[in-house]
């Protein structure tokens, strides 16, 4: 009963402070464990959450803490309000009144007494005076963590959002899932799409999760004629070479289109895995049509293995007007002995 009942105080005390799920895709699991107290062991575990809630790098909105406020009345209707409330204060006197909040106001409380009610002054007068107490425990508390940290733990699961077009969302998830199962066994992550086209992507590093997200866009990405990509050499037929362009997307170079010159064999020219730039030329029914030549005729290069065009000879002009003397030409008869 108490761990319920203080979890659900404690719960309601931190929420407020929370920030939404758009904004931090993480599941907020706190275990507060109380030793031994002689006070507010629910107030003891806000003001500890609130601390670990920073530590952790939640990007709460502010610290919380809580104060438990006691009362003790006579029978001629003195009263007397206590301050954080101790064990033998709350076995004997007359009311536990606990509050919780930030600089700003009250983000929960909840009151037990033993008198058949209290006057709207009592409540006035515990609220009042529990005030300057939880301001006193914040500032004790921002003279350990003032704020959250940058960054969650690096022992804490990266989590990273990307929206999609929902008209995608088939092609991500692939026939019978194979697509985004295979994105999750390449690059160990795990994946979650909704049907707003919103992916949330859980990896245990960055450059997992950065990876999984390039392949992402590279399947949802529009490829458009004029763009301009360089890919790696995937496969040679006889007529051409299919390049990728961004993961999982392929398109074809003509040999024809592979420089600006004549290649005599799609061999000579590129090989399996190498690095090409080339140009969308062509973009009908999802093939993809690519020229490299495209590319040279705006930055001309030569590839290795392919024939270089013929250099253009400039040479200076001949000066005929500074020519030696010749000799006279005598004629001769070649029949003649």
């Amino acid at each position: 009963r108490r761990e319920i009942g203080h979890g659900a105080l404690a719960e309601r005390a931190l929420l407020p402070v929370l920030p939404r799920d758009e904004d931090f895709p993480y599941t907020i699991r706190l275990v507060s464990e109380v030793l031994s107290s002689n006070g507010s062991t629910s107030m003891a575990s806000v003001c500890a959450s609130s601390l670990s809630l920073m530590d952790a790098g939640i990007p709460v909105t502010r610290a919380v803490a809580g104060i438990a406020m006691g009362l003790v009345t006579s029978e001629d209707g003195r009263y007397v309000v206590l301050t954080d409330l101790e064990g033998i204060e709350d076995a004997y006197g007359d009311m536990d009144f606990k509050v919780a909040g930030t600089t700003e106001g009250i983000t929960a409380m909840q009151m037990d007494t033993k008198l058949h009610g209290i006057s709207l002054d009592i409540v006035k007068s515990t609220l009042e005076q529990a005030r300057p107490a939880r301001l006193f425990i914040i500032d004790t508390m921002q003279h350990t963590i003032s704020a959250s940290r940058t960054e969650v733990s690096r022992y804490a699961p990266r989590m990273y959002k990307i929206q999609i077009n929902t008209d995608k969302i088939g092609t991500v998830i692939g026939p019978g899932g194979k697509t985004i199962r295979s994105i999750t066994e390449e690059t160990n992550t795990t994946i979650d799409i909704d049907n707003t086209g919103l992916i949330i992507i859980g990896a245990t590093d960055e450059a997992a999760a950065n990876h999984a997200i390039e392949i992402i866009e590279g399947l949802t990405k529009e490829v458009e004629v004029g763009d301009i990509y360089t890919g790696k050499v995937t496969r040679l037929l006889s007529f051409g070479a299919f390049v990728e362009i961004l993961p999982g997307k392929e398109g074809m170079v003509h040999i024809s289109e592979l420089a600006n010159y004549r290649v005599p064999s799609i061999e000579d020219e590129v090989k399996v895995g190498d690095e090409i730039t080339v140009k969308v030329i062509k973009n009908e029914d999802g093939k993809i049509g690519l020229s490299r030549r495209a590319v040279f005729e705006k930055t001309p290069q030569t590839t290795e293995g392919g024939r270089r065009p013929s250099p253009s000879r400039n040479f200076p002009p001949r000066n005929r007007d500074n020519r030696p003397p010749q000799r006279p030409h005598v004629a001769k008869d070649r029949w003649r002995r």
